[in-house]
């Protein structure tokens, strides 16, 4: 996977959070506070700056009160 795959791959799973975290009524602060996260990390996520951790993904998930298959 070159870096243009990987920075498309980023940013169409952050999108896929902003859509989720919208549809359930979250802010990013409400989100990330869920989450136990910074709200800039839930920020860099959604813009495909960030190449978060399973564990992350998870929390965010069950933040969301999705499965993880939906996050993708």
């Amino acid at each position: 996977m070159n870096d243009t795959e990987k920075s498309e791959f980023l940013k169409e799973f952050g999108a896929r959070i902003r859509q989720i975290r919208k549809a359930k009524g979250f802010s990013q602060e409400e989100l990330a506070s869920a989450c136990e996260l910074d709200r800039t990390y839930i920020g860099g996520i959604e813009r495909g700056e960030r190449n978060i951790s399973l564990l992350n993904i998870k929390k965010i998930g069950t933040a969301l009160g999705v499965n993880l298959r939906e996050l993708f």
